[in-house]
């Protein structure tokens, strides 16, 4: 299906990792044309656009939560491939460690909702201003939450509190904001919920895991990062999706913040 995205200029942050390099293959290969942000990991993103079959991508190193080098991302992709019309906001991170509350710094706290955060407040106020600017007709945000928005996450509290203040009253003010810079502008987000990538694959080899978070997912399956970048081009599209804005849809295989299966009735091996 085409899904109406040729020739659209798609900022994607977080494109060298493993959820937003499966998100730039996919609007590649509806012919958008993809600006690959990273902060750190060069060479992965240049080994990405180099696997594309078109070159007319741009890669753009930045640190987000820095207002000057954000601001440079937008001078830079707009001098190379034009003015922004889609934003996916995927740059993140999640630390690997069990932290509770009260054993958590406040450096760690800050470094999350500044990462995780700020980061989107700022991408998104370059990306309000570039629509005004231009004007820009049918503008579209994507913003990438996690179930851990939904349910919490213990031992990650910094992360769970970021990703809800993402999706909840930032998504729900952004849908009204862009719409009266754009009439026809959407801001929607993706949550997933358990999803192998480079970043989370260890979990998958520890078979107790796996099968603690199956029992509570209706497919009894862990996610992969097509499953993420499906949605996430779904809900960029106009021509798929023109009339949903401030949703959040959860790619999480219909999990629930229970358990639905014994452990008798997990297969570790078919997740």
């Amino acid at each position: 299906m085409d899904a109406g995205l040729r020739g659209k200029v798609v900022l994607i942050t977080g494109a060298s990792g493993g959820l937003g390099s499966e998100m730039v293959r996919a609007f590649a290969a509806e012919g958008a044309r993809v600006v690959v942000h990273y902060h750190t990991h060069h060479e992965a993103a240049m080994a990405l656009v180099g696997e594309l079959a078109s070159s007319d991508h741009a890669v753009v190193g930045a640190d987000l939560t820095s207002e000057e080098d954000v601001a440079r991302l937008w001078r830079e992709a707009e001098e190379k491939l034009g003015p922004i019309e889609i934003v996916v906001a995927n740059a993140a991170i999640w630390p690997p460690e069990d932290t509770p509350i009260h054993r958590m710094t406040l450096e760690h706290w800050n470094r999350t909702v500044a990462t995780n955060l700020t980061s989107v407040f700022l991408c998104m106020r370059e990306f309000f201003r570039g629509i005004e600017r231009h004007p820009i007709q049918h503008p579209a945000a994507v913003l990438i939450g996690s179930t851990a928005a939904v349910f919490g996450e213990a031992g990650h509290a910094d992360y769970a509190a970021t990703k809800g203040g993402l999706v909840h009253g930032f998504l729900l003010s952004l849908k009204n904001e862009i719409a009266r810079l754009a009439p026809h502008g959407r801001v929607n987000a993706v949550c997933p919920g358990w999803t192998v990538t480079p970043m989370t694959e260890g979990f998958m080899h520890d078979a107790d895991t796996v099968r603690r978070a199956l029992q509570t997912i209706a497919l009894r399956k862990v996610g992969r990062p097509h499953d993420v970048a499906a949605a996430v081009l779904f809900l960029a599209s106009r021509r798929l999706s023109g009339h949903i804005s401030g949703q959040m849809l959860m790619t999480s295989g219909g999990m629930e913040g229970r358990v639905l299966y014994e452990t008798e009735q997990i297969d570790p091996l078919q997740a």
